[in-house]
């Protein structure tokens, strides 16, 4: 069955490469989180940092085996939410 191939599988719940992505959803909520604050509030390092590691780690789960699809969108999500507060502090 589809749950059974899901849970059992090379990304499934049973495997590290399940939960590193879901609690990196934590970071991508903290970050869209600052969009209702004002721009002079934002930390440019912190911000750049999320770029940097969203970038390097988008990258990286399209070389690991397995793919791993929900790290990667995980990752975008958070380069994309970190770009965008760079360009509101800018």
């Amino acid at each position: 069955s589809a749950f059974s191939s899901f849970w059992n599988g090379p990304t499934g719940p049973r495997t590290v490469h399940f939960w590193a992505p879901v609690m990196k959803w934590g970071l991508v909520i903290a970050g869209a989180s600052d969009f209702a604050r004002p721009a002079e509030q934002l930390s440019l390092s912190q911000n750049a940092a999320l770029v940097a590691t969203g970038t390097i780690w988008t990258r990286w789960s399209m070389i690991i085996k397995p793919k791993n699809m929900m790290l990667a969108s995980v990752n975008c999500l958070l380069a994309t939410v970190g770009s965008i507060q760079l360009a509101r502090i800018f």
